[in-house]
């Protein structure tokens, strides 16, 4: 058996791909877009003499598009078999990809007319937005936690991960010659202890393993902790009459917090302000969350049964901006108030109109809560730049900037450990992907010490036997 990391090797972080490849059998599992790296776009289009034609099926461990963000190039290459989810990551799934297609048309329209004024030929896009429909046409829902024939020879089994409503780690049982062999590809990990999904569901048998390692280095406050001191930034925030930023993430991210400071609202904790959710997005996830009430965590079932937390928004006027125009209109709101708007990681979208007109404000409060990839504006101010570039002009940082890694969708270091440790009295080889160097190795030191199995950190495009 063969498996090859198309993609979050070699120390980085997005395009999540494994090429896994058996005596009869080709399956993908995830096909992730490169994102916030140089040289992206190049990166994201996969070589044509990399052929579909013989792919069997395609698993997806999550909807994040740094998992799904390649499968419409599958449709332009006529991949003709199934693409196996659970039923929330083909409904998130679809509404990412449709986003996608939309951004990245929007995106090659603007560069062709550069590229038109310089006398250069036109670009094509990625993909459109018939590839997206071609390629959802395929996709197949499945069960947690049972065994689903994927490809001849091939079974796979999807089991919580935590990270993301609908996400799962995904056990593989490869028969080649009536010898079995268990590959386990971790997905994204949530953290222990964070509300919103339920926690992640660990495996106890694999012959070898695939785990992220975002944040391997590292452990995030407790959840209660971060919530508390999430409270005592937006009380101070509040105190200082200015806009409160935070940069979020469309799908997990944005429903997560939304759900807090509803929860702060209603114990009084925190004293009620006007919450502008400014992602089209993450609005029409939040609806896809609560068709999907069965994946919530229980502390958050026993909340909503008691009061809908949208009553304690309703009260403070909160508003979903669905339009530019509403988008805009936030410029001129006066006093305090928090806006979330995509993207997570400032590099697109509407939080780096919201930055530009605010950033260099002493008043404006910018929460980060989630990763930051490298070269991002969200990533410079993290590092405490006294500027950043947006949209090629200079602007001043005088906002203060707080980041809270416990609201991080990922595990810590710890988290990571614990869901290894029932795998480890099988001896498997261990893969750390999906990471930095500075995640990964220190998890690699850490498994070793803990574990005595020396993982291994394989690059981009490298090629595993087993």
């Amino acid at each position: 058996m063969r498996i090859t990391v198309f993609g979050a090797g070699g120390g980085e972080v997005t395009g999540s791909a494994y090429l896994v490849e058996s005596g009869k059998s080709k399956v993908l599992i995830d096909c992730g877009l490169v994102q916030g790296v140089p040289n992206a776009d190049r990166k994201n289009r996969i070589p044509h003499e990399f052929t579909f034609r013989n792919l069997n099926s395609v698993l997806v461990t999550h909807a994040h598009l740094d998992h799904t963000g390649r499968l419409p190039i599958l449709a332009q290459r006529k991949f003709a078999g199934s693409v196996y989810c659970t039923e929330a990551t083909a409904e998130l799934a679809g509404l990412i990809l449709r986003d996608a297609a939309r951004i990245q048309e929007a995106d090659i329209l603007r560069l062709n007319r550069r590229r038109q004024r310089e006398g250069r030929a036109p670009l094509d896009p990625l993909y459109s937005a018939q590839d997206v429909e071609a390629i959802l046409g395929r996709f197949r829902s499945v069960p947690y936690d049972k065994p689903v024939a994927v490809a001849p020879g091939i079974e796979a089994r999807w089991v919580e991960a935590g990270h993301l409503l609908g996400s799962a780690s995904i056990q593989l049982i490869v028969d080649e010659n009536g010898k079995k062999k268990t590959v386990v590809f971790s997905g994204d990990l949530g953290q222990f202890g964070a509300p919103l999904t339920r926690y992640f569901c660990r495996i106890d048998k694999a012959d070898a393993v695939f785990l992220e390692s975002t944040y391997g280095d590292r452990n995030h406050r407790s959840f209660k902790e971060t919530a508390s001191e999430f409270a005592e930034i937006v009380r101070r925030a509040s105190s200082q009459g200015g806009k409160i930023l935070v940069p979020t993430f469309a799908v997990g991210r944005a429903q997560l917090l939304v759900a807090l400071l509803a929860w702060l609202f209603r114990k009084g904790e925190v004293k009620s302000f006007p919450v502008y959710l400014d992602s089209p997005m993450a609005i029409e996830a939040s609806k896809i969350y609560l068709r999907h009430p069965e994946l919530w965590h229980e502390r958050l079932q026993e909340i909503v049964r008691e009061r809908p937390l949208r009553e304690e928004l309703l009260k403070v006027r909160s508003k979903l901006c669905t339009t530019a125009k509403e988008s805009q209109a936030l410029n001129d709101v006066k006093g305090t108030c928090m806006i979330l708007a995509g993207a997570g990681m400032c590099n697109a979208g509407r939080i780096l109109h919201h930055l530009r007109n605010n950033v260099w404000r002493e008043e404006t409060s910018v929460l980060i809560v989630g990763y930051q990839g490298r070269g991002t504006a969200g990533r410079a101010l993290v590092d405490g730049a006294k500027s950043i570039r947006i949209f090629g002009e200079k602007t001043i940082v005088r906002a203060s900037v707080h980041s809270l890694g416990g609201f991080s969708a990922h595990a810590g270091q710890s988290d990571l450990l614990n869901w290894l440790a029932p795998m480890v009295h099988c001896r498997p080889q261990i893969f750390l992907t999906h990471g930095e160097d500075r995640g990964r190795q220190p998890l690699a030191a850490s498994i070793e010490q803990r574990f005595r199995i020396n993982p291994k950190m394989p690059d981009a495009r490298e090629v595993i036997e087993l």
